[in-house]
């Protein structure tokens, strides 16, 4: 079959390819499109009056008979040029894409229109492949081909090509196919794809010598008469009809002879038709008898005809193709069938060992061959089928098949079977190829056949071409595999910024990366969409460490800042450390450019006693590390220390309370006779200046109150004076009084754990420490009594100006270099007595019996010491001041760094001035007098009424400004 065809890649392409098998027609012809090769018009067909022989084969050898010859026709360097005859073995090539090409035949100096119908009943095969070539092939025996005495077959194509569909400025050429064939078998049958032929050889009678040269010259006459004598006979299933060879034709059929053979033709499914299955294989049969009358005799040819219809099957991997070995309507005396020659071929060309690449069997009832998909000789096509990527593969086989049996000396049975699959999905595979320690993602994309094309690929929602994506720093780069298919390899950086980071696990960073490719696929450049996540996890983060340590009164942690809001968050327990927290704790915050430093001052929230005894308090404090996006903790910072303090109160979780009391009476008490309120709760540890409580809130008399968002648990530790003598009324005693008020504060949204465990208590979701006091009841209680009664008030000031105060409950941050500005205030209408702050002292405690002070005034004199500077400022009658003797103001300036929370207590009274006396409140006198000996700074020194004020808290922080951004509220 010479073949004309324009393959794939946008390039018209042809192969030349040689099948001897044994007798097929010489199939003259084939045309395709493909790319830019937009429509193919097969026009029409004639036969050429010279037909010089070109091949000659017989078919007893090795290769075949050549009926089956294919040859393409390049029209490279003829386009523009006309009347041209295209030399044989020339190809048509690339010239001819993107424009519209015309086959046509002028039998008789007009053109011949063929139609399926046309070429079904004149033995033309026009079809497609899967890469969109039209084919047409040309049975020697067919329309318009000259035949010179059974041997030498020829036709002539006019190819015309034209970049216009209505073939304007086409340019014309010539191409003329031939081939031989010989010897013939008795009977022949072809199925093609769309006809069915047989032909079988014509006995006659034997001429005697005398008559020869009568019988010659009446050869011509008798000629002229054959085609009108020749009658066919069909067996339909509708019965038994008889027509005309004109008449047949109409219904679609071709009958004629040459000077050896008859031939009938005909298309599958006519009235004629009917359906058999044949050992699994539905059969289309046309059983017909040929019949030839003249006066002197009669001659009878079978020329039943059988072709398979179906017989395929596909897999996944392979196709499966099925003839029946024996054909009843064929063979009818099947006991004398005996198969001499199978053999089978791919895409035109003889396979002479099968078993190396397919699968072929046969047996007694069917030849099958199986063809893997891919194999050689067939065609993969890349295609999309509902956005889904996928294959097409198509081969062309053929099978004769040579047997004898009594009725025929030998037949000859050739079946052409072009397959095509189904739509198989291939859904291409992203391999990740990525090393971590490159930082560079290496992602693979494939594989595909070589007709798919990458057209653009989209990073970061932003499409680029594989050049533009070069120019963007990425490697994009196609990649040949050893099977012929290929695929797309793309590099990108991790730290690109269409990478997406997010910190996972500890100390590990997953780095994605999206893509979207965009391809070309198949001759239809059909688009194909193809997302892609491709992810790498990396440990390329250092989680920080924290630098524990203490001082007497303090713990302390220190924390590197890098990276650390990016990634974590601290927690104190439950809650976030920002400067609320810090606030609420009593504890303190500051940050330099490269760490975080927590001031966590003992007895305050957050402290884990570990162990309390009489010899000495271990405490922990726990920051955890979590993530910001899961609160997952990674790490827990802790520092701890061991302090030795004599006066201390522990609230423990489980409601266990643990209380050191000092001893501060003049004369000194037997610590071992104190107690609790129940006077059976003695103190398990004592010596002469402690003693060392503890019991549970449950028990000893302890009571319970609400307070705000707090439950208080108080008891009392006292001591029992003894009374001289024993008996009888009390005379003397020796003993001072001694009581000590014990306070515990829990958080309502905790609850107690009832368990006798104090040690090593876990943090996490469970309840916290309490905080405790402890105070001095009867003092208290009197200077409480006393500034009920006197009504002082102690507030902070902005500035020296005094005229705004920071309200009661407020936060109030001062820097360290700062002045503090305080200014206390007698609430009283009476305008003729006078305040004075006998001794002022700043303590970290808003507790009255705080020891760790700082003296700010001394017997009413303000207090300049290596410490700091006390200032007084005077007091005008203004619209805030009535009475300028009920106030005082001051300033303290810190001369040594001192940093935290601070309260300012003073002592105060409230006296009349010399010439005025008002019942029991006393003259005012020189209240100054630096020569006179500190007293003690709860002593009262002078007349009149006396009081206690407290002021704060201030939180002194470091001078530089606090950053911020590294304290999240």
């Amino acid at each position: 079959i010479p073949r004309v065809a324009l393959p794939p890649g946008g390039a018209c392409q042809r192969e030349e390819e040689l099948l001897q098998s044994a007798p097929l027609p010489c199939l003259l012809g084939a045309v395709g499109k493909h790319g830019g090769c937009k429509q193919i018009a097969l026009q029409s067909l004639t036969a050429p009056s010279v037909a010089p022989v070109r091949a000659k084969a017989d078919s007893s050898g090795a290769g075949g008979s050549p009926r089956l010859y294919r040859e393409q026709l390049p029209f490279q360097d003829l386009l523009g040029e006309t009347g041209q005859t295209l030399p044989a073995g020339k190809v048509l090539q690339s010239g001819a894409c993107g424009r519209v090409l015309s086959l046509s035949l002028d039998p008789s100096g007009g053109t011949v229109l063929l139609d399926e119908k046309l070429a079904a009943r004149c033995g033309y095969v026009l079809s497609e492949d899967v890469w969109g070539n039209t084919i047409f092939r040309a049975s020697v025996l067919g329309c318009h081909v000259a035949n010179q005495a059974d041997e030498l077959f020829s036709l002539t194509v006019n190819i015309k090509v034209s970049s216009s569909p209505d073939m304007r400025r086409a340019a014309t050429y010539t191409y003329p196919m031939y081939c031989t064939y010989t010897p013939w078998a008795p009977r022949e049958i072809v199925c093609e794809e769309n006809y069915m032929e047989v032909s079988v050889k014509s006995d006659v009678p034997v001429i005697s010598d005398d008559d020869t040269a009568t019988w010659m010259s009446a050869l011509p006459e008798v000629q002229k008469v054959e085609y009108q004598v020749w009658q066919l006979i069909f067996l339909s299933p509708s019965g038994r009809k008889k027509i005309m060879v004109s008449d047949a034709a109409k219904l679609g059929y071709s009958f004629n002879n040459t000077l050896a053979r008859v031939f009938l033709r005909a298309p599958y499914s006519t009235n004629e038709s009917k359906l058999a299955v044949v050992n699994g294989v539905s059969m289309n049969i046309v059983s017909s008898t040929s019949m030839y009358k003249q006066r002197w005799m009669l001659l009878l040819i079978d020329t039943t005809v059988a072709c398979p219809i179906d017989g395929t099957s596909f897999t996944d991997t392979a196709i499966t193709w099925t003839v029946p070995s024996i054909i009843p309507t064929l063979v009818p005396q099947e006991p004398t069938f005996v198969s001499k020659n199978i053999s089978v071929g791919v895409d035109g060309q003889r396979i002479m060992h099968p078993e190396q690449n397919y699968i072929l069997e046969h047996n007694k009832t069917h030849i099958r061959m199986t063809v893997p998909i891919g194999a050689a000789g067939g065609r993969l096509k890349s295609t999309v089928a509902n956005g889904v990527h996928g294959i097409i593969y198509s081969i062309s086989l053929f099978l004769e098949h040579t047997w004898t049996d009594v009725d025929w000396h030998m037949t000859k049975y050739t079946v052409i079977k072009p397959i095509t699959t189904p739509f198989m999905p291939r859904i291409p595979t992203v391999i990740n190829n990525t090393l971590p320690e490159k930082r560079i993602f290496d992602v693979a994309f494939g594989s595909f056949l070589p007709d798919v094309s990458l057209v653009t690929i989209t990073i970061g929602n932003v499409p680029l071409s594989p050049r533009d994506a070069e120019h963007h720093g990425y490697k994009v780069y196609e990649i040949t595999f050893p099977n012929g298919t290929k695929g797309f390899n793309l590099e990108v950086p991790f730290d690109d910024p269409t990478v997406l980071k997010e910190y996972v696990n500890r100390n590990e960073t997953k780095y994605t990366l999206h893509v979207n490719y965009t391809l070309d696929v198949g001759p239809e450049m059909k688009p194909y969409n193809h997302p892609a996540e491709v992810e790498c996890v990396v440990a390329d983060i250092e989680l920080p460490e924290a630098v524990g340590y203490c001082d007497k009164e303090n713990l302390y942690l220190a924390v590197p800042v890098s990276a650390l809001y990016q990634y974590w968050n601290l927690y104190i327990g439950n809650k976030l450390l920002n400067q609320q927290t810090v606030l609420s704790n009593r504890h303190l915050l500051t940050t330099n450019s490269t760490h975080l430093v927590l001031q966590v001052p003992l007895f305050t929230m957050g402290i884990i006693y570990e162990e309390v005894s009489f010899q000495r308090l271990k405490t922990r404090f726990d920051l955890a590390l979590r993530k910001a996006n899961t609160l997952e903790t990674i790490k827990t910072f802790s520092v701890s220390c061991n302090f030795n303090s004599s006066e201390f109160i522990v609230c423990y979780p489980n409601g266990t309370v643990t209380v050191s009391a000092p001893m501060k009476t003049i004369p000194s008490i037997d610590m071992g006779k104190t107690k609790l309120k129940d006077s059976t709760c003695k103190p398990k540890e004592f010596n002469e200046e402690q003693a060392f409580f503890q019991f549970h809130v449950s028990t000893c008399g302890t009571s319970l109150k609400f307070e705000g968002d707090h439950i208080i648990y108080e008891n009392e530790i006292s001591y029992e004076k003894e009374i001289l003598p024993a008996w009888g009324p009390p005379k003397i005693t020796r003993d001072p009084d001694y009581r000590l008020t014990v306070l515990c504060y829990y958080p309502t949204k905790e609850k107690l754990m009832h368990t006798t465990m104090v040690r090593n208590l876990p943090t996490n979701g469970s309840p916290r420490f309490g905080y405790g006091t402890m105070m001095v009841r009867s003092r208290v209680a009197e200077h409480r009594r006393t500034r009920q009664v006197l009504n002082i008030i102690a507030r902070v000031s902005k500035d020296e100006s005094f005229m705004e105060l920071y309200e009661p409950n407020l936060t109030i941050v001062q820097s360290s270099l700062e002045p503090m500005f305080f200014e206390v205030e007698l609430k009283d209408e009476e305008p003729d007595v006078e305040l004075h702050l006998n001794n002022c002292w700043m303590t970290w405690s808003s507790d009255f019996e705080s020891t760790s002070q700082w003296n700010i005034t001394v017997d009413g004199c303000g207090n300049e010491n290596n410490k700091c500077v006390t200032e007084f400022y005077p007091v005008s009658v203004s619209r805030r001041v009535k009475h300028p003797t009920h106030f005082k103001r001051l300033a303290v300036r810190m001369l040594i760094p001192l940093l935290g929370q601070v309260h300012l207590h003073c002592t105060v009274t409230i006296c009349s001035p010399p010439k005025i006396s008002s019942g029991n409140i006393g003259t005012c006198g020189s209240w100054c007098d630096p020569t006179r000996k500190r007293m003690d700074q709860h002593s009262e020194p002078y007349s009149g009424l006396h009081g206690y004020v407290l002021a704060g808290p201030v939180w002194i922080v470091h001078p530089e400004p606090t950053e911020e951004k590294n304290i999240q509220d």
